[in-house]
């Protein structure tokens, strides 16, 4: 079980990430100790949307497709309504995140990016939240929808909004540290 002073956490993200949903899990992670990276459709820093305009700029460490899950403990997906409609529609992320599901190892989705899961098939059966727009797709990918700020189910972690960052932060730290989860594979 790694201890999160020693974990390697990868974000994914393109143009149009919720500013804070990016930031704040980098931001805070980074601080517990972990190495977090950020990788991006093209390899490229991707611009945050924040409010109702585009935002600040986050850099980019590496390509999606270049990256492997062997190289990290566990996944987060920043959400606003842009970066995971895009995320989901690429071949490299859902390959990517259901080789973390496969693994057993954390994979956290905030706001909307749980689209991403729901594409990737990996919350059939699974208790999770979401942005409340996003609620009955949540339930048609086959998931137990639930109304709280974040919800694990087997090192899956949910939450619903920017208010909700210290407790999505929080259980990412708690399902890092627990280690690999046994699932089904996607």
């Amino acid at each position: 079980m790694p201890n999160i002073d020693n974990a390697k956490v990868l974000i994914i993200s393109t143009h149009g990430f919720e500013q804070s949903e990016l930031e704040f899990p980098r931001d805070q992670l980074r601080a517990k100790g972990a190495t977090v990276h950020v990788a991006t459709l093209d390899g490229e820093a991707v611009k945050g949307w924040n409010g109702d305009d585009w935002g600040r700029m986050a850099d980019a460490d590496a390509k999606i497709a270049d990256v492997s899950a062997d190289d990290y403990d566990a996944l987060v997906i920043p959400g606003g309504q842009i970066n995971p409609d895009i995320l989901r529609t690429d071949q490299s992320v859902l390959d990517l995140v259901k080789t973390f599901h496969n693994q057993g190892k954390t994979i956290a989705a905030v706001c909307h990016a749980p689209w991403v899961l729901v594409e990737a098939g990996i919350l059939k059966g699974r208790n999770a939240t979401s942005y409340h727009s996003i609620k009955t797709d949540v339930i048609n990918a086959g998931a137990s929808w639930q109304d709280s700020d974040v919800v694990a189910d087997q090192a899956i972690v949910t939450s619903r909004q920017p208010e909700d960052l210290k407790a999505f932060v929080s259980k990412i730290v708690e399902e890092i540290e627990e280690g690999k989860h046994q699932r089904k594979a996607a």
